[in-house]
C-alpha cells in the first residue's frame, strides 16, 4: 500500500460539507507519514480544511492509472497550521522530492488510517493480466496523445 501511495501521490480525497453534502477534491502531496498514517499539504483546499475541521472523518483513493489498482483509505483528520506536525509536514514533503514553496503551505493534514482496503478494476473480472491491462493502458495514453490538438 505504502509503494502505490509513494509512486503515484495522487490522491482522491472525500469529505463531506457541513450541510451533509459530499465533496472529492484530488491532492497531488499526498504521501505517506508513518505505518499508520497518510498526509497531504493544504496548498489550495479552503474547502476540504473547512470540511474536516466539521466533520474529520475522510477518505482517500490512490489508484495507478496505468494497472487500474489501488487502495481506499478511510481514517481521521487532523489539521495542523504550526508547531512539530506541520514542521515534521513539510520535511517529509521535501524528503520526497515535492517542490512547493513552504510558504504556500497553509497546512498539513494528518490521517489516521482506520480502515485500507484494495481498489481494483473490473477489467480484471475477465482473467486479464496486470500486464495485459497495463499495455492496454499505456497504448491508450501514446495513441491519445498522438493526435494533433
Amino acid at each position: 500500500m505504502q509503494r502505490v501511495v509513494l509512486e503515484q501521490s495522487l490522491g482522491f480525497v472525500a469529505t463531506v460539507t457541513p450541510d451533509g453534502r459530499p465533496n472529492l477534491s484530488p491532492k497531488g502531496t499526498t504521501t505517506v507519514w508513518d505505518e499508520h498514517h497518510l498526509m497531504f499539504a493544504d496548498i489550495a483546499s479552503p474547502g476540504t480544511v473547512e470540511n474536516l475541521a466539521s466533520n474529520p472523518s475522510v477518505e482517500i483513493n490512490v489508484v495507478d492509472p496505468i494497472v487500474r489498482k489501488g487502495y481506499r483509505f478511510k481514517g481521521i483528520a487532523s489539521t495542523h497550521t504550526s508547531g512539530v506536525m506541520f514542521d515534521r509536514g513539510l520535511a517529509i514533503l521535501r524528503a520526497r522530492g515535492f517542490t512547493t514553496k513552504p510558504e504556500r503551505v497553509r497546512s498539513i493534514v494528518v490521517i489516521e488510517i482506520t480502515k485500507a482496503a484494495p481498489l481494483v478494476s473490473p477489467t480484471y473480472d475477465d482473467g486479464a493480466t496486470e500486464q495485459t491491462v497495463s499495455e492496454r493502458w499505456l497504448r491508450h495514453h501514446t495513441e491519445l496523445h498522438s493526435f494533433p490538438r
